[in-house]
């Protein structure tokens, strides 16, 4: 069995596995970055060290989070492919209150591709309606990737 934090973009039901999860906190303040795309949120302090934000409800659907107290700012364990570096990414999700736990094989494959963000992952049916699964690590384009996180990008190359 896996635990899932639960989120809403619009009307619809997604998923992240908690395990990627590094803390759940309120809404916080950010620094914006000029010249990011406008669903990258801005910058935060943790614990010493900056941390991107992401607005996954702007990326989606291009609408901002709603500023509600069910809003959260979710840090999570972003990598993009075994053997990179794991560093912190923030995302701001929307009625992130709750949890699902079930097997991770009762998500089954969308059968959607192409027209489908790449971050987005199998779906499960339940009294939700379906709820599909975010994939943490594909959640970046890579010129995004390479702005946010431009000594991870440094590395890489070398």
């Amino acid at each position: 069995m896996k635990l899932f934090l639960l989120f809403r973009l619009g009307a619809d039901h997604y998923a992240l596995d908690a395990a990627e999860i590094a803390e759940v906190l309120p809404l916080t303040r950010l620094k914006q970055i000029p010249g990011a795309p406008a669903w990258v949120a801005g910058l935060m302090e943790r614990r010493g060290q900056p941390v991107p934000v992401l607005d996954l409800p702007a990326l989606a659907t291009g609408v901002p989070a709603a500023l509600r107290t069910s809003t959260r700012t979710v840090l999570v364990h972003y990598r993009r492919a075994e053997g990179e570096p794991v560093r912190l990414l923030g995302l701001r999700l929307e009625a992130a209150t709750q949890t699902l736990r079930c097997p991770a094989e009762s998500f089954l494959d969308a059968g959607v591709s192409g027209a489908s963000p790449r971050y987005l992952g199998p779906v499960r049916h339940d009294a939700r309606g379906l709820v599909q699964w975010v994939r943490v690590g594909a959640l970046l384009p890579d010129e995004v990737h390479a702005m946010l996180f431009a000594e991870a990008a440094g590395e890489d190359a070398a």
